[in-house]
C-alpha cells in the first residue's frame, strides 16, 4: 500500500513506538500521528510512556494484522479522506477498520468505512453487517442492510449469519423480523398513498372533461361517440353517464341508483373545484351545489377530497406543459427518487 504523498517524511523519521497486533506482529508508528488522529490512541500513549520521550509498545487485538496496518495508514493520511486505490486496496478489511475506527473514535475513516461496507454488502453477510453496524452506531450502515434483508430476505435466509442468529441471538432475530415488518407495512402504505393519488388524478380529468363536453364552450365535445383530440379526455364515458342519468327511473326511488349517485357526487365535485362565476359555468348543477355549500359547511373529508383533487388538476396542468419549470421538475424528480427507494 503506497504512503500518501506528504507524509513521506514521517515514514522517514525514526518511529518512537510500536503497535502489537493479536498475532504477535507488530509494526513501527509515530506516537505524535497517532494520538493527533485519535483520542483513545492518545490516552493510550500517555499511559505506555508516561510522558514522551520513551519509546512505547500499544496493543491492537480483535482484528487482522492487515486491518491494523490499513487502520495506521489512514490516519497517516494528510486530507483526511480515502481514495478509490486505497479502498480497493483494503478490500475485504473494511469491517473490521470500521470497528477500529468507531472504537478509537476516528470519525472521518469510520464514515468512509461506514460507507465502504454498504457499497460491497451482500445477502450472505447483511445479518453479520447489521449486528456490527448496531454496534458500532452506523446508521447508514444499518439502513443498508435492513433494506437488502427485505428485498432478498430468500438469500439472506440462507446466510451462515442468519441461522447462527436464529439459534443463539433471539434479540437479533426478533430485530430483523421486526425490520422485515416495517418494510413491509411501508411499502403497502406506499401503494396505498400511490392509488389514492392516481385516483385524485382521475377526478381531475373528469373535472376538466366536464367542462370540455358541453356545446358552447371552447373546443367542446359535440359527439358522445366522436373520438376527443384532447390528452386524458373521458367525456365519452361522461357523456353516457349523464344521458342514464337523465333517463334513469331509479334514482327518485328508495335506495336509488348507483351511477346516479356517482354523477351526482361528480357534480357537486365539480362545484367545489369550480373558479368560474356561476353564469358563466355550463355544467349541471353546479350553481345549485355552489350556493348549497354556501349555506352549510362540508364535512372534514369531503374538503380534504376537494383539496386533493385541486391540487391533482394543478400539477396535471403543469405536466402538460411544454417547458416545465425548473423548480417544478427539480421536486417531480426528487418524487420519484423517494418512491423508487420505498418500492
Amino acid at each position: 500500500m503506497a504512503i500518501c504523498a506528504g507524509f513521506d517524511s514521517y515514514r522517514a523519521s525514526p518511529a518512537d513506538m510500536r503497535v502489537v497486533t493479536s498475532d504477535g506482529q507488530s509494526m513501527a508508528a509515530h506516537s505524535y500521528v497517532l494520538a493527533s488522529a485519535s483520542p483513545v490512541l492518545e490516552r493510550m500513549i500517555d499511559r505506555a510512556q508516561g510522558g514522551w520521550g520513551a519509546e512505547c509498545t500499544i496493543r491492537v487485538l480483535g482484528v487482522s494484522y492487515d486491518a491494523v496496518h490499513a487502520f495506521i495508514h489512514f490516519l497517516y493520511s494528510p486530507k483526511c479522506k480515502v481514495v478509490p486505490a486505497e479502498e480497493e486496496a483494503v478490500g475485504a478489511n473494511w469491517a473490521q477498520v470500521l470497528a477500529l475506527a468507531h472504537a478509537y473514535r476516528v470519525g472521518w475513516l469510520k464514515r468512509a468505512a461506514e460507507a465502504a461496507v454498504s457499497a460491497r454488502l451482500t445477502p450472505e453477510r447483511a445479518v453479520d453487517m447489521l449486528k456490527l453496524a448496531r454496534l458500532c452506531d452506523a446508521p447508514r450502515l444499518y439502513t443498508w442492510c435492513a433494506r437488502l434483508a427485505a428485498e432478498e430476505f430468500a438469500a439472506v435466509e440462507q446466510s451462515d449469519g442468519w441461522r447462527f442468529a436464529r439459534r443463539h441471538d433471539a434479540a437479533l432475530e426478533l430485530e430483523l423480523l421486526a425490520l422485515l415488518e416495517d418494510a413491509d407495512q411501508r411499502r403497502g402504505r406506499w401503494a396505498r398513498e400511490r392509488a389514492a393519488q392516481e385516483a385524485c388524478r382521475q377526478l381531475g380529468e373528469a373535472m376538466a372533461s366536464l367542462d370540455h363536453i358541453f356545446p358552447g364552450a371552447k373546443g367542446a365535445c359535440a359527439d358522445a361517440d366522436a373520438p376527443c383530440a384532447r390528452a386524458g379526455c373521458t367525456c365519452r364515458g361522461l357523456r353516457l353517464l349523464m344521458q342514464h342519468f337523465a333517463t334513469c327511473a331509479r334514482k327518485m326511488a328508495p335506495g336509488g341508483c348507483a351511477r346516479c349517485k356517482r354523477m351526482l357526487q361528480l357534480f357537486r365535485l365539480h362545484a367545489s373545484v369550480c373558479v368560474r362565476p356561476d353564469r358563466a359555468c355550463r355544467v349541471p348543477l353546479c350553481s345549485h351545489f355552489k350556493a348549497k355549500a354556501q349555506t352549510g359547511k362540508a364535512d372534514k373529508t369531503w374538503r380534504l377530497l376537494v383539496k386533493k383533487v385541486t391540487r391533482a388538476k394543478a400539477m396535471s396542468s403543469l405536466a402538460e406543459r411544454k417547458v416545465v419549470p425548473a423548480v417544478v421538475a427539480e421536486s417531480w424528480a426528487r418524487y420519484n427518487r423517494r418512491a423508487a427507494k420505498l418500492r
